[in-house]
């Protein structure tokens, strides 16, 4: 029989979870109709509605799962959000990755505490929280990301949701290509998770950083970055055979005996393909499958189709955020230029 260690500290993050309500911290407001409302506690800040207002001093210091009434007695329930909802409502700056495929990505990737893992893209970090929460404390989490705007957001969400910085992450701002071979020694790391428009050109640099068996998960939008990224692991020589899947969610209405599917659902967000690292000088396995005659494109004049034909930024649907969104949302997280520097900070990669 074993017993605990009371002078091991707690896992970062752990603290947040439990106890009573503190200032600055975000809770989840539940009206009667099931609405959810995300507040940040400050002690003099009101929750207004076109109904009342709850005073923020009401919920600070209170046990979490109370129920709380505004001015016009309307009740909320007050829970702390879970990782799923905080991820959602929290500020951003890029598009997040949805729950449903960051537990996909954590799990199928086999993301296991104390893995060295590097992600690249890292948006607005909600993918990042939960590869931290996977690879807990004694693992390493690297991650790039080329844009400062996103890479300070990032930092911002992080940090609220573990309550300051995690030990176990690097965030570094350049190019995948450039920062990983100073991030990480050849053969190093466990996981890589690529959250880009063009997964592809990061094949060698992935490969060179992967120990062998190490697992390469990918998180793309569309079915043509999918079919590149699918053939380029292929004729990479270095990888298995790619495996690809998205997932759904549906909900369902449950009061009594109705019981049937919610009308809507998270249907499609993106597709997830794997592949692992084969040992060095190993060749894969032949296809012994043939793949289907028009598989494979060809231009007008019967020669195949060109790269610059069928990879264009505009064929990948690629999106720019705009600066205005930017602003608002790094004044939203108090996050300025200077809170990057060496970590916590974003760090970019070293010039001649």
């Amino acid at each position: 029989m074993t017993t605990h260690d009371a002078a091991v500290p707690a896992p970062t993050g752990a603290a947040q979870r439990r106890g009573p309500f503190r200032t600055g911290e975000r809770v989840q407001l539940t009206d009667p109709r099931g609405r959810l409302h995300t507040i940040t506690l400050q002690p003099d800040a009101s929750f207004h509605t076109h109904r009342g207002y709850l005073r923020h001093s009401e919920l600070i210091g209170a046990s979490e799962g109370v129920v709380v009434r505004n001015t016009s007695g309307i009740e909320y329930l007050a829970l702390r959000p879970l990782l799923a909802d905080h991820v959602l409502s929290m500020p951003r700056g890029a598009a997040v990755v949805y729950p449903k495929d960051a537990g996909q990505i954590v799990t199928m990737g086999d993301v296991f505490p104390g893995a060295t893992v590097v992600e690249a893209g890292v948006g607005s970090g909600g993918l990042t929280l939960s590869l931290l929460r996977a690879v807990g404390d004694a693992g390493r989490l690297v991650s790039i990301e080329r844009r400062e705007d996103f890479a300070a957001i990032a930092r911002g969400n992080v940090e609220s949701f573990f309550g300051g910085p995690h030990p176990a992450w690097d965030l570094r701002l350049g190019d995948l290509a450039d920062v990983l071979p100073t991030a990480a020694a050849p053969g190093s790391v466990d996981r890589v998770v690529l959250d880009m428009l063009a997964p592809w050109e990061n094949l060698d640099a992935v490969a060179t950083a992967l120990a062998p068996g190490g697992v390469l998960i990918c998180y793309v939008a569309t079915t043509t970055q999918l079919s590149r990224l699918a053939e380029d692991l292929r004729s990479d020589g270095r990888y298995t055979e790619p495996e690809a899947w998205e997932s759904m969610v549906r909900g369902w209405h449950l009061e009594g005996l109705a019981v049937r599917p919610q009308h809507r659902m998270v249907g499609h967000t993106g597709f997830l393909i794997t592949a692992r690292r084969l040992a060095d000088g190993v060749e894969p396995p032949h296809r012994k499958r043939r793949p289907a005659k028009g598989s494979y494109p060809v231009a007008e004049d019967g020669a195949p189709a060109t790269d610059t034909e069928l990879w264009s930024p505009e064929a990948m649907g690629e999106r720019e955020t705009s600066a205005k969104k930017i602003r608002r949302v790094r004044r939203d997280l108090h996050v300025a230029p200077e809170d990057l520097g060496p970590q916590g900070p974003a760090t970019a990669p070293p010039t001649d």
